[in-house]
C-alpha cells in the first residue's frame, strides 16, 4: 500500500482516538494520554503524525517534550509515545516509517535525545539502543532495562547523560512502565 505521512490536524483527533484505542486494546487510556499531551504546556511543541491510506487514517505516532535531567542542566528532549496503527494495517512497515519521520522531525528541531519504552527488537531496526548502556536512567522501575531506549541524534553532546523524567500526562494517565 502506498501509505502518505502527514502532520495531524485538529479534524484528525477522533480519526487518531481510535486508531490508538484499536491499536492498543485497553479503551480510553492511551487516546486520553494522546489528548492530555497535545493539550499540555511543554517546552517543546507536539510532534504528531498520522499515516493515511486514500485519507483514511490508518497510523499514528507522537512525540512530546520530557526532560533528561543531566547533571550539568536540564535538556529538553522528546520521547515517542505512542505508536499506534490500525490492526488491519500492521506488519506492513508502517510503524517503521511512522518512527523514521518521527526521528527526522526531531532531529530538524535540534532535539538532542528521543527517549521510548518498547520492544528492543523491532526498535532496534530503527536505531534506538539500550538507554542504559549510554548512562541514561529509567524514571521508573517497572520498565525492563532492554524495554528503555534512546535514540541520539545529532545534536546529542557527550555530556547529555542523567535521569528520564516523562512529563506530567504520562503519569496522571498511568502510561510509565509495565502493570501486572
Amino acid at each position: 500500500m502506498d501509505y502518505a505521512i502527514r502532520a495531524e490536524t485538529t479534524a484528525d483527533h477522533g480519526a487518531v482516538r481510535a486508531v490508538q484505542a484499536l491499536a492498543f486494546g485497553d479503551g480510553d487510556r492511551v487516546p486520553g494520554l494522546v489528548d492530555a499531551l497535545r493539550a499540555a504546556p511543554a517546552a517543546l511543541p507536539v510532534v504528531s503524525l498520522v499515516a493515511t491510506d486514500e485519507d483514511r487514517i490508518v497510523g499514528h505516532v507522537m512525540l512530546s517534550a520530557c526532560r533528561l535531567d543531566a547533571p550539568a542542566r536540564l535538556v529538553d528532549v522528546y520521547t515517542l509515545s505512542p505508536l499506534g496503527v490500525h490492526p488491519d494495517h500492521q506488519r506492513r512497515g508502517l510503524g517503521g516509517r511512522l518512527v523514521a519521520a518521527a526521528l527526522a522531525a526531531a532531529d530538524a528541531a535540534g532535539v538532542p535525545l528521543v527517549f521510548l519504552e518498547g520492544d528492543p527488537r523491532y526498535y532496534a531496526r530503527h536505531g534506538f539502543v539500550r538507554a542504559s548502556g549510554l548512562d541514561f536512567r529509567s524514571p521508573s522501575l517497572r520498565i525492563p532495562d532492554a524495554g528503555f531506549q534512546v535514540h541520539p541524534l545529532t545534536a546529542h553532546e557527550p555530556w547529555m547523560t542523567g535521569t528520564f523524567v516523562y512529563s506530567d500526562p504520562f503519569w496522571a494517565h498511568d502510561c510509565v512502565g509495565l502493570r501486572g
